[in-house]
């Protein structure tokens, strides 16, 4: 097995190398590569290896540069630091991808994932066009964009922008929408403070996540407490928490 590595910090190239060999002591790494414009003029100048792990990261830019200069025909196992909700779009066919700091067991799977996929009973699907398109939007925007929910026997999708609150009650999470539309989420607040994104979206209290666009109004409340009215909610008091107060007015200044 003939593997490119393409990572900017030294330390980290010299650690994934280390676990490559540990892992698979045949392997042959051809080159250690640390900008977007080594590794084009490398791939334009040499046989194509049969594995390239790349950190998406690089100190001259997204390494998905490289893809627009120069063709890319061999299967890529991605590393990088971006949490694993921004990649998931990674999780295809010959794709992989590993988040830092490198786990060595995670690195096997992967190696091991490209040997399947690369034995003479299957094709290797290598980086789409559009895949790659998909998969820079997303880093560009790591936040989550949309729900799929079931609404009875029906699944529909819900962007973003048509969400107001999130709430919980009787232990489930819902979703608002602008036309007062409730809609039960899988996630629960703790996890929609991690994956929503935080210029539009604030949790007020224990119970209610608030987007910005959709709130209509702000007003003193007892207890040095705030009541909002947001949009499609009217039915709901929402209350930002006292020990929120500071923090909610420090978000809404920007």
């Amino acid at each position: 097995m003939q593997i490119l590595v393409i990572e900017d910090e030294k330390l980290a190239s010299e650690r994934l190398i280390n676990l490559i060999k540990e892992l698979e002591p045949s392997a042959t790494i051809l080159k250690s590569l640390e900008s977007i414009r080594a590794s084009v003029k490398w791939l334009n100048t040499n046989p194509k290896p049969d594995l390239i792990l790349m950190d998406v990261q690089l100190a001259d830019g997204l390494c998905f540069e490289i893809f627009e200069k120069t063709e890319i025909d061999a299967p890529v196992i991605f590393t990088t630091a971006y949490n694993e909700y921004a990649l998931k779009a990674f999780k295809v066919n010959s794709i992989d991808y590993l988040l830092k700091p490198i786990d060595k067991s995670e690195l096997k799977v992967a190696l091991d994932k490209y040997k399947k996929l690369n034995s003479p009973a299957s094709s290797v699907t290598l980086l789409r066009p559009e895949l790659l398109k998909q998969v820079m939007e997303i880093i560009k925007n790591p936040y989550k964009m949309r729900f799929v929910v079931r609404v009875g026997e029906h699944i529909k999708s819900i962007g973003i922008e048509d969400a107001a609150i999130f709430y919980t009650s009787e232990k489930s999470t819902f979703l608002r929408t602008l036309a007062g539309r409730n809609v039960a989420i899988d996630s629960s607040l703790d996890q929609l403070e991690k994956e929503l994104d935080p210029h539009n979206f604030f949790r007020v209290s224990r119970q209610f996540i608030v987007a910005l666009p959709h709130i209509l109004d702000i007003i003193a409340y007892s207890g040095n407490r705030l009541k909002l009215k947001v949009a499609g909610s009217d039915q709901l008091e929402i209350l930002v928490s006292r020990e929120k107060v500071t923090e909610f007015k420090k978000w809404l200044e920007g």
